[in-house]
């Protein structure tokens, strides 16, 4: 039969042995943890300005398309009333 070779026990199943923080080492963490939060918020709020543009973009060429639409009829209508417009 062939044995089972297992691990050395060192007392931690851990590579490096734990150690406590001081105030300063979790004050450096938390501020790094903010600048990645708010920078991942920033890129965000950039990505929805710019679809808030591309949007108003397209509401305004909607709005210049009815107005387009709107004149054409009425200048068509307008010609059609006049006795010599049809020609």
């Amino acid at each position: 039969m062939t044995e089972v070779r297992r691990p050395p026990a060192s007392g931690s199943r851990f590579l490096y042995e734990p150690f406590e923080y001081g105030p300063a080492q979790i004050r450096e963490v938390h501020e790094k943890l903010l600048d990645l939060k708010f920078s991942g918020i920033d890129g965000r709020l950039l990505r929805i300005e710019s679809m808030i543009e591309r949007l108003e973009r397209r509401l305004w060429l909607t709005v210049y398309g009815v107005v387009a639409t709107i004149l054409a009829q009425a200048i068509r209508s307008l010609l059609t009333l006049t006795p010599n417009g049809g020609m």
